[in-house]
C-alpha cells in the first residue's frame, strides 16, 4: 500500500492526475481537505487545476508509515524551484489496493525558524 500512495502522489504532483484517480481511487472514496467539496471529482479538479498552475512542482518523499489498511507519507512540495515550500502529511486509508479515504496536512516553511534540525 506505501508503494500505492507514493505512486498516487508522484503521479498526482507531476499533473497525471486523472490516471493516479483511476488507477488508485475506491469508486467510494471520500477525502478531508476543507478547501473542496467531499467528493472525489472536486478534489481530483483541484489537484489538476494545482498542477496546471505549477509546472514545475516537485514533491520529495521524506517518510512512509504503513499500519494495517492505512499509510501515511510525510513529504516537501515545492511549486517551483524558489520556492521555500511546505511539509505535507497525507493519510490514506485502503480498502484492498484502492484508496478509499484521504486526509491531508500542510505547513508553509518559514523563512526563518530557531529550530537547528529544520523540518525535515
Amino acid at each position: 500500500m506505501k508503494e500505492i500512495a507514493i505512486d498516487f502522489l508522484h503521479s498526482a504532483a507531476s499533473g497525471d492526475v486523472r490516471e493516479a484517480y483511476r488507477k488508485y481511487v475506491a469508486p467510494n472514496f471520500r477525502h478531508h481537505n476543507p478547501y473542496f467539496k467531499c467528493d472525489a471529482a472536486s478534489l481530483m479538479n483541484g489537484m489538476e487545476e494545482n498542477a496546471a498552475k505549477n509546472p514545475r512542482k516537485t514533491l520529495e518523499i521524506r517518510h512512509a508509515l504503513s499500519e494495517g489498511d492505512f499509510v501515511a507519507i510525510h513529504s516537501h512540495v515545492r511549486m517551483n524551484p524558489n520556492d521555500r515550500g511546505a511539509g505535507l502529511v497525507h493519510i490514506f486509508r485502503f480498502e484492498g489496493d484502492r484508496i478509499a479515504e484521504l486526509w491531508d496536512l500542510a505547513q508553509p516553511v518559514p523563512e526563518e525558524s530557531p529550530n537547528e534540525n529544520g523540518m525535515f
